[in-house]
């Protein structure tokens, strides 16, 4: 009766709503954007953390730099392990409580790692913490992409990747003020002091409500029809999400019913629809996915970000506080220049700041790679070499977080169906997570083998294919709605004449290479 009660009360809402009060909706939507994307703090702190850690870590335990790239970048192969998991476990428990499930891993994995008193326990304790990781970097994009409005979408859904670099910050700065602690301690505080927000978080995720596309796909249509108006910029717009998706989870767009039973179940035949019998533009969407998040990170943010200490070293810094207030310099200027895309992407679209964001990450890695090469073949000091390093090492750091960094998270969580959206998300994230480890797991090694000069060289030839994928594989998906952006990927190959298969897509760039 209750539940009656309540679907009715939601009908009365839609049909009283005033688009005059959309800024005051749109409050609402920002709020959830706002809590869903604290987990990114957490999960931006253990990436930035383990830069400076890994400096008294490997004094403390006595560890060689092969196990120091595996403690750093083991964390991003565990992570896949967590995307699947929050992929499977959204479709079932909901978006919400798997944020706060998220909030509750990153606790275990910070206690575990602060009270660790050898490598092989810190390692377990990055096991949690890996998990973690991957549940943050799969369930706030797809969460908030849920609840955006289409006019603010892009803008709320890149402010993950916004709260990520502040954490990022924020571990910069433990490293720089533990460091002064015994050396013992510091470096398990650095560690262990995560714990304490992780409870905040899980707590204060309650307050969100849930996807109303989950709440849909689940039949409880009175509680999602309460959501949408609350988070729809109009009563239009409200009206018109809630008949796209009941229109994809198999419900009739004449049902008013406050609870349905829904024959078209999230998440069945997801693997069947994506590898085995895919439409051309779900492979292209696909496809478009997971080339994304491979040159994310292929193209060497991981090295920049964990070791941004020894890169500096390798630039003529010598002593610890020079090389981590230098790291935080490059903390403050991806913090800074991420906010770019968070005002621009509803105004300018995602194409243009991302491929001028990979323009300028050629431009840096080249320019680094030149001057390190230089100052790595010279027994002299080469002042302009060092300044210059230094001055590409922001410069990669900020163009990387005007378009390469937020809109993979952005263009990602968008682009999928509903039906697809959190497997689909989950197999972006695991790719995204595992090139994150094999960059973070061979830096060193490979630096020693073709030099840390050779290694940037590889990595800005990384960049310049990144350039012409995206150039090619990525329409526009500004100012369209969730619904209407899978058609958008069909259109996109046949103005081309590009079929959606690996063979296609090679064929078209070696078009473009020749002519």
């Amino acid at each position: 009766m209750a539940e009656g009660s309540e679907a009715t009360e939601a009908l009365k809402s839609l049909e009283d709503f005033d688009p005059q009060n959309k800024s005051k909706r749109n409050k609402f939507s920002f709020t959830c954007a706002i809590l869903a994307s604290m987990i990114s703090i957490l999960l931006g702190y253990n990436i930035g953390v383990m830069s400076g850690a890994a400096i008294y870590i490997k004094r403390d335990l006595k560890v060689t730099d092969v196990e120091i790239e595996i403690l750093l970048g083991i964390i991003n192969i565990y992570s896949p392990i967590g995307s699947y998991i929050a992929g499977r476990l959204s479709d079932w428990i909901g978006r919400r409580y798997t944020i706060v499930l998220a909030g509750v891993i990153f606790f275990v994995g910070a206690i575990l790692m602060g009270l660790s008193m050898n490598y092989a326990f810190l390692m377990f304790g990055r096991f949690f913490a890996g998990v973690g990781m991957g549940f943050a970097f799969l369930i706030a994009p797809v969460y908030i992409s849920e609840v955006s409005p289409t006019t603010t979408r892009g803008f709320l859904t890149s402010l993950p990747e916004v709260f990520l670099n502040g954490g990022i910050l924020v571990g910069y700065i433990s490293n720089y003020g533990f460091s002064k602690l015994p050396l013992h301690y510091g470096w398990r505080l650095m560690l262990g002091i995560s714990a304490i927000p992780s409870i905040f978080l899980a707590i204060a995720v309650l307050a969100m409500p849930e996807s109303p596309r989950w709440l849909v796909a689940k039949g409880r249509l009175g509680e999602a029809k309460k959501v949408l108006y609350k988070i729809s910029d109009s009563k239009e717009e409200a009206q018109q999400r809630l008949d796209d998706i009941k229109e994809i989870t198999g419900i009739s767009l004449d049902c008013n019913d406050d609870i349905v039973s829904v024959t078209k179940v999230q998440g069945k035949g997801v693997w069947k629809e994506l590898f085995l019998h895919p439409t051309p533009a779900v492979s292209h969407i696909f496809i478009a996915s997971l080339g994304l998040h491979f040159f994310a990170q292929a193209t060497g943010i991981d090295a920049v970000v964990l070791y941004s200490p020894r890169i500096f070293e390798k630039a003529g810094i010598k002593s610890d506080t020079n090389k981590l207030l230098a790291t935080i310099a490059v903390g403050f200027v991806k913090t800074m220049f991420v906010l770019v895309p968070t005002f621009l992407l509803d105004r300018v679209g995602r194409r243009a700041l991302l491929l001028t964001s990979v323009g300028g990450l050629i431009l840096s890695l080249l320019t680094l790679a030149v001057s390190l090469t230089v100052i790595d073949s010279s027994r002299a000091t080469v002042t302009w070499a060092i300044w210059l390093s230094i001055a590409a090492v922001l410069f990669y750091a900020g163009t990387f977080s005007i378009g390469s960094g937020p809109i993979t998270w952005v263009y990602s969580s968008e682009i999928f169906p509903l039906r697809l959206r959190a497997q689909g998300v989950s197999i972006g994230t695991m790719m995204n997570r595992l090139t994150s480890g094999i960059v973070s797991m061979t830096f060193l090694s490979l630096s020693k083998a073709i030099t840390i000069g050779g290694t940037f060289f590889l990595f800005a030839g990384i960049a310049m294919v990144a350039w012409v994928f995206h150039y090619t594989m990525l329409p526009e998906t500004h100012g369209k709605t969730l619904e209407e952006i899978e058609s958008s990927f069909g259109s996109f190959w046949r103005k081309r004449n590009v079929n959606p298969t690996a063979e296609g897509v090679n064929n078209l760039n070696l078009r473009l290479v020749s002519g």
